[in-house]
């Protein structure tokens, strides 16, 4: 085994940098980056052209204090939708960038299963502007665990690379190992909401070792989309039984019953 000294690790390093950046640029003329949500080119790879995001649908005020739907009217600071006094969740504040919607569901789609992990970039700006009261206010940023075999056979949770822009960005703990998803559950797409509810109940806990860590500390809990809410519940709950003082949650976009996409989250 070679050990190099202290500045010809550094030159190699840097030479390594080089042609990586080298062989992006060749890679990015041969294959130019393109848009996950209608294939055209685009000047980077982790963007979507202007024509789809303008066809995001950005959630803005006035929304719900604790769901973060968006409300048809005004009702002034703290006002709640009719969903969130009917069934009160377990968590503090959810936010969203976006409304679930088919050019979103390709974003994301693109994100999960077609490899495209540099899309978290974008994704997480976007976040990181609905979600600042959040994350200002946050002590640890935890994503939504995989199961450790869904995990190998896709090679990385998406939550998890949102999570860790998020925090990095905002200065916050990043905390990806303190909330274990321990059984392994059927995907939920396609399920009705009592049908995801029961999917995935009890199927997170936090460890003995870990609950330290979550001790009288505000939580951020982030996912890529929030459809029924069955698994953000799930996991706060989790995280409240451990000692999380609050849990907050922020996901890149919001399904709302009868918007468009909304049946194909």
């Amino acid at each position: 085994m070679l050990v190099f000294m202290d500045h010809g690790s550094g030159l190699i390093t840097e030479r390594l940098n080089r042609a990586g950046r080298l062989a992006g640029r060749v890679a990015d003329l041969l294959l130019p980056p393109t848009c996950p949500a209608c294939g055209v080119p685009t000047g980077g790879p982790d963007g979507v052209c202007a024509a789809c995001f303008r066809r995001l649908s950005f959630i803005e005020a006035p929304f719900c204090a604790r769901l973060g739907r968006p409300l048809r009217y005004d009702l002034g600071a703290g006002a709640l939708s009719a969903e969130a006094i009917a069934d009160p969740p377990p968590f503090t504040r959810q936010r969203a960038a976006v409304l679930y919607n088919e050019t979103a569901g390709r974003i994301v789609h693109g994100f999960k299963y077609r490899d495209r992990p540099e899309l978290g970039a974008f994704m997480a700006r976007a976040m990181a502007r609905s979600g600042k009261a959040l994350l200002d206010e946050a002590d640890l940023v935890v994503p939504v665990p995989m199961h450790r075999l869904r995990l190998f056979l896709r090679r990385y949770n998406q939550s998890a690379l949102l999570a860790k822009t998020l925090a990095h960005g905002s200065e916050r703990t990043y905390a990806p190992l303190v909330l274990k998803r321990t059984r392994r559950t059927r995907r939920q797409v396609g399920l009705d909401q009592k049908a995801r509810a029961a999917n995935v109940k009890r199927a997170f806990s936090v460890s003995m070792k870990d609950r330290p860590v979550l001790a009288g500390r505000r939580v951020l809990l982030v996912d890529d989309v929030v459809t029924s809410g069955a698994t953000v519940r799930e996991a706060t709950k989790a995280l409240l039984r451990a000692g999380a003082l609050a849990v907050d949650v922020l996901a890149f976009a919001l399904v709302v019953p009868g918007e468009e996409g909304a049946l194909y989250a």
